[in-house]
């Protein structure tokens, strides 16, 4: 006789279970379970927190990535991130002198200013504030778009703290190759190095909860036909984020539970070690 097949996790398809959530009866596997007075519960009805007989933050459910789940406003750090770039643009609007200010230049001479000025000659913090500039309305909403749809299933995935790294490194991984390969003079805003980033990490993502690929492929591939073959776009950043998206999701997602810390910080240590050799090296060239 052939054996049933047991269920699916419902927050990990493909990984069997014959557990099931005491309040919901959902079927989860040994990462959902939460353990309750009675048998286990699964991290949403736990983050819901209402006759459990604990109160909200007795227990506490863990992401796919081993991130914290928290009561109340899963897409915190989504919701910042796009006001911070919202709040960017409007005030580089105002005062457009600031985008100069912010965008990542090499080394090149400001005849407005009467000096040089640049990365390599000391502006370190143009690879950070680039990350959050945009040149144009459609540039700013197309972003800001993929940043809602994306952002929000990764913050909730792999946990705030290890969302905003994934973010902050992608785009800082983008400025890096950017920085290493345009022209020296050459201004770049680098906001899509992030985005990249998170569209890099949905795959991964999605990969590892064995769901249909091909949405998110369709997407992938249409943002880099456009990366492409549009002018004045800055491919590397796009790139340079593409690449450490994927590399952080994978070490967030996937290994062993008692190795899952050392391999998302080495991943991490990874990214941020070839990114500042990269920097290191240009402005050694420039300079």
């Amino acid at each position: 006789m052939e054996q049933a097949k047991l269920p699916s996790c419902y927050r990990h398809p493909g990984e069997e279970t014959g557990v099931r959530c005491t309040r919901c009866e959902r079927p989860i596997c040994s990462r959902c379970m939460v353990d309750a007075s009675v048998g286990f519960q699964c991290p949403e009805c736990v983050r819901g927190g209402s006759g459990t007989g604990h109160s909200r933050t007795a227990n506490h459910p863990r992401t796919i990535a081993g991130g914290r789940i928290t009561a109340g406003r899963p897409h915190l750090v989504t919701h910042v991130l796009i006001g911070v770039n919202l709040l960017v643009f409007l005030l580089g609007r105002l005062n457009p002198a600031l985008i100069d200010e912010m965008l990542l230049i090499g080394f090149a001479f400001d005849p407005g200013l009467g000096r040089v000025v640049g990365v390599a000659d000391g502006e370190w913090y143009r690879l950070v504030s680039s990350m959050f500039l945009h040149a144009e309305i459609w540039h700013i909403a197309g972003n800001m778009l993929l940043l809602w749809l994306l952002g929000g299933a990764l913050e909730e995935e792999l946990g705030r703290a290890r969302y905003a790294t994934l973010y902050l490194l992608s785009g800082l991984a983008g400025s890096a190759l950017t920085y290493l390969i345009a022209a020296g003079n050459q201004g770049s805003l680098g906001a899509s190095g992030a985005v990249y980033g998170l569209l890099g990490a949905t795959v991964v993502l999605v990969r590892r909860l064995n769901r249909d690929l091909r949405p998110i492929m369709v997407l992938v591939v249409f943002n880099l036909v456009i990366t492409f073959t549009w002018d004045r776009i800055a491919w590397q950043a796009h790139i340079g984020g593409l690449i450490a998206g994927v590399i952080i999701a994978y070490a967030m997602v996937n290994g062993a539970r008692e190795r899952r810390a050392l391999l998302q910080g080495a991943a991490c240590a990874l990214v941020l070690a070839l990114t500042l050799v990269t920097v290191i090296l240009r402005t050694a060239a420039l300079s």
